[in-house]
């Protein structure tokens, strides 16, 4: 029939395995310093994403919505948010709390997954013994999940190479156990994932200081309350982390 190849023209194609490929954006909260009762804690976080997994729409979606207020190409920074700070300084803490509820949004239609690594600075000695710490929990994850990882071609990770440490972490951690991982340094502005790494990052921060009673004035009066903030946003984005 006119318009149909005939059969062996297709056998004769070999068909192209599509390559898997993981991407980690990965951002921090703290520093290596001495303890400080303002910054308690030091964090690492990691965004899984899944290539295959089109996140185009949602993107085009939360630009779109940011648009309508007047904020286009706006990179979300979680913690200026809450805290009314940089370019947040002027804004009503109801406009703050509308970019960060649409963010919050976005995170929960996605298909993305995260992971928080973390340590307490006043029960650490030196840079040493933290970035050991920190090493080892996330040595200990990726062994825990080393299948899942080398079922992808490429692991991509992204960082903006904020802290040299951080960047020591990573290339040790996953040049010992992965074959081949692809490091990138990236702006912030420029990938979304990104700036869903730092929410995660500062939602950790707050559930950490929640939990050792250092809930700060700020955070409640962006909050409300902690049995809001455990209710709207601690609980659903708990349900994105990988185990």
């Amino acid at each position: 029939m006119a318009g149909k190849f005939p059969a062996i023209f297709f056998k004769a194609i070999p068909r192209c395995r599509i390559l898997k490929e993981l991407s980690i954006f990965i951002d921090e909260s703290g520093d290596f310093g001495q303890y400080d009762h303002r910054s308690p804690f030091y964090i690492i976080t990691m965004v899984f994403h899944d290539q295959s997994e089109d996140l185009k729409p949602a993107i085009s979606k939360l630009n779109q919505e940011l648009s309508y207020l007047t904020l286009d190409n706006l990179c979300i920074h979680t913690g200026p948010i809450i805290r009314k700070e940089e370019i947040y300084v002027n804004m009503s803490i109801d406009e703050r709390r509308r970019i960060f509820n649409k963010m919050v949004a976005f995170i929960r239609q996605v298909d993305i997954r995260y992971k928080c690594f973390n340590i307490e600075k006043k029960h650490i000695s030196d840079v040493v013994e933290a970035t050991g710490k920190l090493s080892k929990q996330i040595s200990l994850f990726v062994r825990s999940h080393y299948e899942e990882f080398l079922s992808f071609d490429d692991v991509k990770l992204y960082y903006d190479n904020g802290q040299v440490e951080v960047s020591k972490i990573l290339s040790s951690v996953f040049n010992a156990l992965l074959p081949n991982p692809i490091f990138r340094k990236v702006l912030p502005a420029e990938y979304k994932l990104f700036q869903v790494a730092d929410l995660f990052c500062t939602m950790e921060l707050i559930k950490l200081k929640m939990d050792n009673s250092m809930f700060s004035k700020s955070e409640m009066t962006f909050f409300g309350n902690l049995r809001d903030l455990k209710k709207n946003y601690l609980k659903p984005l708990c349900k994105k982390e990988w185990n």
